[in-house]
């Protein structure tokens, strides 16, 4: 069988959903509204956050890093899905192929540290209210923060590289709609268990230790908020953590059965919906959840909007 390093291949193609013509003009215009809305959101959260001081808190300076964090992600996820649909060209260059690979696991790395952050963070403010602001310091919010990004850098970098040192068949089809690791991995020709190994230990690293560190954070919380002696405070409160969770499961859930799931198991077409899942309706649902239904972004909105009304009267 015909070997050849990433340098001799100049261009990959895209299957897609090839097979399923009706259905890949479903998913066109629903990636498309999903890319939108997320994008409009986000954006609007950031800046948001920027313009309103109150909003200069930690819990507000995590969620802005993650809603920068997801228009990096859906865009270079599903977005040049979009792309290749509207040219018809379902090709994507050797430089597209590998940065497209990097960003989507960097980003995807890093919202899996930065969301198990964010649930130490509602710790600490709900379970040490009076301690809160000497444990969450600007230094120290920066340095998480950083963290993640780093670490999300880092490990996505290696997984990268490693698909990149190997050697590929004379197949350059790519049985997905973007240079998801996974399906590049199936067109190398030589042994890949190194770079699978390397790849369960990172997956372990990010994938159920960040979740269970999270549902331990929300296991205090919960037994917290059971103290309240207020109805509606409990209500809001459990509503507001049920939110939070059902975010946490639907990424970590989706990812897990992706990148943990046994080798013998190979649904490829299950596993493009779900790339679809954590890729495109994640980052759409986290700021709606997270941010939008919140008392103080609705407050902070009004004002913004109150306050331009002025300036143009």
């Amino acid at each position: 069988m015909f070997q050849a390093n990433w340098t001799s291949v100049t261009v990959f193609f895209f299957m897609g959903f090839s097979h399923y013509p009706n259905v890949e003009i479903i998913l066109f215009v629903l990636c498309l509204l999903m890319y939108l809305i997320t994008l409009l959101g986000n954006t609007i959260l950031i800046f948001i956050t920027i313009l309103d001081s109150h909003l200069h808190t930690p819990m507000y300076f995590f969620l802005s890093n993650l809603s920068f964090l997801d228009i990096w992600y859906t865009s270079s996820a599903p977005t040049p899905m979009l792309t290749n649909f509207i040219s018809g060209k379902n090709t994507i260059s050797l430089s597209g192929c590998a940065t497209q690979m990097y960003f989507s696991l960097a980003m995807g790395s890093t919202e899996c540290v930065l969301l198990s952050m964010m649930a130490y963070d509602r710790y600490v403010a709900i379970c040490n209210p009076l301690k809160y602001p000497i444990i969450m310091n600007r230094r120290v919010c920066v340095q998480i923060a950083a963290g993640s990004w780093v670490t999300g850098c880092l490990t996505a970098l290696v997984e990268t590289m490693s698909v990149l040192l190997l050697s590929l068949c004379g197949n350059n089809i790519i049985n997905h709609f973007t240079c998801e690791i996974l399906a590049v991995l199936k067109l190398a020709c030589v042994d890949t268990s190194m770079v699978q190994l390397t790849m369960l230990v990172i997956s372990i690293l990010l994938l159920p230790v960040p979740m269970f560190l999270i549902c331990i954070s929300y296991a205090f919380i919960l037994s917290n908020i059971l103290r309240i002696s207020s109805v509606d405070g409990r209500s809001k409160a459990f509503s507001t953590c049920a939110a939070h969770l059902t975010v946490v499961v639907l990424f970590y859930g989706t990812a897990l059965s992706m990148y943990l799931k046994p080798s013998a198991v190979d649904s490829q077409e299950i596993d493009k919906f779900m790339a679809l899942v954590y890729a495109g309706l994640t980052p759409m649902l986290n700021p709606i959840i997270y941010s939008l239904r919140n008392k103080e972004v609705k407050v902070a909105v009004k004002n913004l909007l109150i306050r331009n009304l002025l300036i143009l009267s």
